[in-house]
């Protein structure tokens, strides 16, 4: 298994989509006005795939998981980059940080990081911030999914591409408790020839994930949440 997207609910997925594929710098892989999809390509690292579909209403709750961009010793021109493609400041009652907060051209909170020497090598992203009810138990469940291991960080558990490349997935204190609402963006995970699709739904039950219903018929993936009751899908392997 491996993480392969980044799946972003959007109103308008084209538009979103191109922002975020600027802002990455992506290589662009579907381009349709129900979805769109960019590839960010880390050198000796991970591949990660930005997907946007289209939903038809905004969230209304706060995000679980954003996106902590690189900035490093360019922040400022990083800053001016952004609100160049669309963005604007935002205020999410951060205060005095050494990191900018802007919104995405739907308003979805982004981070701009100063220079911190964990996050040497991600390339564009930095950091993946995802809450969690409990780090050190939602550590070792994404440690399992995706084959990323813990590494040293600012959060309270950090994982990582096994190269020691490309963006951290970190695990940060909820805020509140997840609620029914869906995540506005979840996680993909790819699995690969010879895993058996059971077999990994038993190893999320066990660890404290669950399966949640098929409410849009036989689709080629099942859709999980984890311990923290984050959604994530599950893809089938690739065909060949």
């Amino acid at each position: 298994m491996f993480l392969e997207n980044l799946v972003f609910d959007a109103l308008e997925p084209q538009r979103l989509g191109r922002f975020w594929e600027a802002v990455v710098g992506g290589e662009r892989l579907t381009d349709v006005a129900e979805g769109f999809e960019t590839r960010l390509s880390i050198e000796g690292g991970p591949v990660l795939d930005l997907c946007f579909q289209r939903v038809p209403q905004a969230p209304a709750d706060p995000p679980r998981l954003h996106l902590d961009l690189a900035g490093g010793g360019h922040q400022g021109e990083e800053v001016e980059r952004l609100l160049g493609l669309g963005a604007r400041h935002l205020d999410i009652g951060q205060g005095a940080v050494p990191w900018v907060v802007l919104a995405d051209v739907e308003g979805n909170p982004c981070c701009v990081i100063e220079d911190r020497p964990s996050y040497a090598g991600t390339g564009p992203i930095a950091a993946l911030p995802l809450e969690s009810g409990d780090p050190d138990r939602d550590a070792r469940f994404w440690s399992w999914l995706t084959g990323w291991t813990v590494v040293d960080g600012l959060a309270p558990r950090s994982l990582r591409h096994p190269s020691g490349r490309g963006p951290l997935l970190e695990m940060l204190p909820e805020r509140v408790p997840k609620g029914p609402a869906k995540n506005r963006l979840h996680l993909d995970v790819r699995l690969e020839a010879g895993d058996d699709p059971d077999a990994v739904a038993a190893g999320i039950l066990a660890r404290g994930g669950y399966e949640l219903p098929r409410l849009w018929g036989d689709l080629p993936w099942r859709t999980y949440a984890d311990p923290s009751g984050n959604e994530l899908c599950v893809l089938h392997a690739r065909a060949g």
